[in-house]
């Protein structure tokens, strides 16, 4: 059974956009990309960087922990705002939609039915990992279904935002167990939890 992991960057306070939902690590975003930071990613998680990145830091070579990428409507609006219609062509892309219409992309696979039902699809297929890429609103809907969360803490507060999870996830306490952690030395910390069974 594959997994769902939920790989976000996030401030202490829990937010992983600004209230407008700009891109968080753009030009005057909320958080600030160290060359630490990329490394640690290029090293760990070099699928998830996007495509432009991979060009420009000539990485080319398949990803070991995903092969499959899903995204919300509003994620995925970033990167049409920039005109990049795929962020992720070399992972299978999902974006969960039900405004959206035709894909843009014919590799992006637009669903615009129940999420939950077509994760529990997909981690019956055979593969590596499924990340969920964001955003908080899809990661609230996802909230039971989420195996993994990988956080990339931030040293900022920013006190409102897009939430982790969104605001309209309802309470359902879900328990987790901390596997690693590494902490960069300009201050971001990657924290790795495994969901556990709730006691």
């Amino acid at each position: 059974m594959r997994k769902l992991t939920y790989y976000v960057a996030t401030t202490l306070d829990g937010f992983i956009a600004d209230p407008t939902g700009a891109d968080p690590s753009g030009p005057g975003g909320i958080l600030t990309p160290t060359p630490d930071y990329v490394e640690q990613i290029i090293a760990h998680y070099p699928e998830t960087l996007p495509v432009m990145a991979r060009q420009a830091l000539g990485i080319t070579a398949p990803g070991t922990r995903f092969d499959t990428v899903v995204e919300g409507r509003r994620s995925y609006q970033l990167g049409l705002d920039m005109g990049v219609t795929n962020a992720y062509p070399h992972l299978r892309h999902y974006v969960f939609s039900r405004t959206l219409g035709p894909s843009p992309d014919p590799s992006v696979d637009i669903v615009a039915t129940d999420p939950v039902a077509k994760i529990r699809e997909l981690k019956a297929q055979d593969g590596l990992g499924i990340w969920l890429v964001g955003g908080g609103e899809l990661a609230g809907a996802l909230h039971p279904e989420i195996d993994e969360l990988i956080l990339k803490v931030n040293p900022v507060t920013v006190g409102a935002g897009i939430p982790l999870f969104g605001d309209k996830t309802p309470f359902s306490p879900h328990h987790h167990t901390l596997t690693d952690s590494t902490a960069l030395p300009g201050g971001v910390l990657f924290l790795t939890y495994a969901r556990t069974a709730t006691p």
